[in-house]
């Protein structure tokens, strides 16, 4: 059986199904479901600028996270398999930022979003994505605008937000949700949810 083949008939499959296979033997599996959620990490590296960084070391955390995911999953104790795997890119991904930035000694300090979504309730919230001129579009004045901003950015992250807000805003950034990030921190929902509202009132102040 080709390789397309076998993917064909593994989609007949919930992810569930396929990993107590894998688990009894069938080790292709482990291949279509790194392929099947190759996007999911795409998607956790592409919403993170992070300056000076390296975006192919990111997704080769993500692959490793998604690979740890299939390994650990827990039947009786996680919820659906693309939720644990979720968490675990993003813990994977979210570690390689962190790593990188305190060999830095700055937190997050250079780690901003330039696809965060928002609710219809933050018109006013920051979305560099809209603000940075295109590939086709750099001349020397815009240029000159995206420096300034990304500027200025740096500056709220380093100067306006405490280290636990940083924290719990970056959790934020990569697609969380508050109570998904209180995991990861150690603390309650409520407690990352209010670091994250606090990071936000304070980013909504940059105006360009």
């Amino acid at each position: 059986m080709t390789t397309e083949e076998k993917y064909t008939e593994y989609q007949k499959y919930s992810d569930e199904e396929l990993i107590e296979k894998y688990r009894a033997g069938d080790k292709g599996i482990m291949d279509y479901l790194m392929v099947k959620y190759k996007n999911l990490v795409l998607g956790k590296t592409r919403s993170l600028f992070i300056l000076g960084g390296e975006t192919e070391d990111l997704i080769q955390e993500g692959m490793i996270g998604l690979f740890q995911a299939v390994n650990d999953y827990d039947f009786g104790r996680d919820a659906s398999f693309y939720t644990f795997a979720d968490l675990c890119v993003t813990r994977k991904v979210y570690s390689a930022v962190k790593a990188s930035n305190e060999k830095k000694h700055s937190f997050l300090n250079n780690y901003i979003s330039i696809f965060e979504n928002q609710s219809e309730n933050e018109n006013n919230a920051v979305r560099l994505i809209e603000q940075l001129p295109g590939n086709e579009d750099q001349n020397p004045e815009k240029r000159a605008l995206t420096n300034e901003l990304r500027e200025a950015l740096e500056k709220a992250f380093h100067e306006d937000l405490t280290e636990m807000e940083r924290e719990c805003f970056g959790l934020y950034l990569t697609g969380m949700k508050s109570g998904e990030a209180a995991r990861i921190m150690g603390m309650s929902a409520k407690e990352t949810d209010n670091a994250i509202q606090r990071a936000k009132k304070k980013l909504k102040k940059i105006r360009f």
